[in-house]
Formats: structure tokens, C-alpha cells, sequence
């Protein structure tokens, strides 16, 4: 965080260097700590030692909920703060608890990044079991190529999420400069704003927006299971992979470029109003969709792709013979 905010002396294109860079080199520690518990589990009890291992992991759903919470609660009580005119300090105490809440809430996404992936494996050994599927040759072109379509997923997923993001800040502010010029007095403090047509456009555009990456996660394997079992035993492990190590970067440079901000916005490297904060907000407005939108819901993809597939495996069994 110190980095970014640093980096933000010189623009946010270096802001954003910083943020992207930081939030792949964070990948590493929890990739080999994934990577520990995988080979532990199953050399202690097998395919169900995996399984219990992510079960392990999915019992401390409750604080993950409680630490995942957390931020949006305090960043809310700043917005009420500031809507009702309260003394500034109250508003310094909210970023501070913000600022804490960024980082439980990337450490509740983590755990549920590595709950993700160990499921999809315990989930991958049950399609195995339906189909029959005993090896997978990576020297066979059809499973290479159901790695590849597997590995792009997360990445469209991702596209798709942040365009809705896009599409719908676009579409807020619009509606927030149509209030200013036919409100009377917004500008000048005196009017009072339509905040539930705020809303309506945010809650609209979060479910509208959702059926078209949601119509990927679950044709994507019925389409390609429909070619070939093997390329969609090639896609299962390709979306995990690829799905759990974009999901941490996402996840921890969002929260990263957030602290940054509010580093900033506490007195470092000119404090508000400063160019560094004018680098910082960019790569906080950047890193929304990444901590926000796109990385957790990489977690529900990999899931989801996986229990489509272990349900529909019978059925390709029998359509192709």
C-alpha cells in the first residue's frame, strides 16, 4: 500500500503499474499455500481428504462473512457521516475503519478463493468418477484445447462484469447531472437530491447485467461437453486454475489501490487534494470492479462450472455412447 501511494507522486499511470504489479506478485503465497493443503489432504486420505479439507475451509464461512462485511458497513457509516453533515474527524474515523475493512475483506475473499479451488478438485474427482475419466493426457489436442477455452473463461467473465460496472456508472452519472440542472439549488447545497432513483438504477443494472455472464458460466460447459468429454475435463482445469489465480490478484490489488487512497487522504504525500491523491482516486475507481464485482464472483464461476458439469455428466455419457 505504501508502494502504490509512493508511486502516485509521479501519476496514475504509475498508480496503476504499481497496483496491477502488487496485486500479481500477491498470488504467489496463497497459490503455495493452496498447493500445501492439496498435497497434504491427499496424501492423507485421498480424493475425500481434499474434500474435507475444503469442507475445513467452508466451516469458518461465519467469520468470513463477519471480516467480508465489515468494510462495506464502515465505508456506508462514512457516507452517512458525510450526507448528514457530521463533524469531519467522524468521517476520519470511518476511512480508518474502512481502510481495515479492505483488508479482512481481501482476507475473507482469499478464503473463499481457497475453498473454490479445492471444491472444484473434490468436484473434478466426482465428474471423473460419472464419466469414467481415469487420466488426463496434455499431449492430447482436444483436452489442450479444453485447457485453453477453460483458462479464457474467467478473463470474458471478468470483461463481461466490468463492463456492467461501466455501463451502470455511465447510466448513474447521467441521472446525477440531469438532477443537478432540473433540481433547483442541488448545486449550491440548498436542494435535496432523488437518492431512490440513485438506487433503482444501481439495484436494476447489478440483476440485468448478470444473465449474460451468468448464461456463460452455464453454457460453457454443456457446449463444449456436447463436442467432447475430454476437452470439458480439460475446461474444468483450466477455469480453476486460471479463475483462482485472477481471482487473487483482482481481489488483493483492488483492496490495495483503495488503501493506498485513504493512505494519502490521511496526511502522506500531500494529503487530499494533492496530485498523488488525484493518481490515488483513479486507482481506486480502477480497483472497485476488481475487488468489488469481478474477483469474488470468479469464485461462484469456478464452482458453478464444476457442479454443472458433475450434473450433466450422465447425460453426455450417454450422448456420446
Amino acid at each position: 500500500v505504501h508502494y502504490i501511494a509512493e508511486q502516485s507522486n509521479t501519476g496514475a499511470a504509475t498508480n496503476i503499474i504499481a497496483g496491477t504489479a502488487v496485486g500479481m506478485i500477491s498470488t504467489a503465497l496463497p497459490i503455495f499455500l493452496i498447493v500445501i493443503a492439496i498435497l497434504v489432504s491427499y496424501n492423507m486420505a485421498g480424493v475425500y481428504g481434499v474434500g474435507i479439507a475444503a469442507l475445513g475451509m467452508l466451516s469458518t464461512t461465519g467469520i468470513q462473512l463477519a471480516v467480508d462485511a465489515y468494510g462495506p458497513i464502515a465505508d456506508n457509516a462514512g457516507g452517512i457521516a458525510e450526507m448528514s453533515e457530521l463533524p469531519p474527524e467522524v468521517r476520519e474515523r470511518t476511512d480508518n475503519l474502512d481502510a481495515v475493512g479492505n483488508t479482512t475483506a481481501a482476507i475473507g475473499k482469499g478464503f473463499a478463493i481457497g475453498s473454490a479451488a479445492l471444491t472444484a478438485l473434490a468436484l473434478f474427482s466426482a465428474f471423473a468418477t460419472k464419466t469414467g475419466m481415469t487420466v488426463l493426457d496434455i499431449m492430447d489436442p482436444t483436452i489442450m484445447a479444453g485447457v485453453f477455452i477453460g483458462a479464457m473463461l474467467p478473463f470474458v467473465f471478468s470483461a463481461f462484469s466490468m463492463l456492467a460496472v461501466g455501463r451502470a456508472a455511465a447510466a448513474m452519472i447521467e441521472e446525477v447531472r440531469r438532477q443537478f440542472r432540473e433540481i433547483p439549488g442541488l448545486l449550491e447545497g440548498t436542494g435535496v437530491a432523488d437518492f431512490r432513483r440513485c438506487v433503482d438504477i444501481s439495484t436494476t443494472a447489478a440483476i440485468r447485467e448478470m444473465v449474460l455472464p451468468g448464461l456463460v458460466a452455464i453454457l460453457a460447459p454443456v457446449l463444449v461437453g456436447l463436442w467432447s468429454l475430454l476437452a470439458l475435463g480439460g475446461l474444468l482445469v483450466g477455469v480453476t486454475v486460471s479463475g483462482v489465480l485472477l481471482a487473487i490478484f483482482q481481489s488483493n490489488a483492488g483492496g490495495a489501490w483503495d488503501n493506498a487512497k485513504k493512505y494519502i487522504e490521511g496526511g502522506h504525500h500531500g494529503g487530499k487534494g494533492s496530485e498523488a491523491h488525484k493518481a490515488a482516486v483513479t486507482g481506486d475507481t480502477v480497483g472497485d470492479p476488481y475487488k468489488d464485482t469481478a474477483g469474488p464472483s470468479l469464485n461462484i464461476l469456478i464452482k458453478l462450472i464444476s457442479v454443472v458439469a458433475v450434473v450433466i455428466a450422465p447425460v453426455l455419457v450417454a450422448w456420446h455412447g
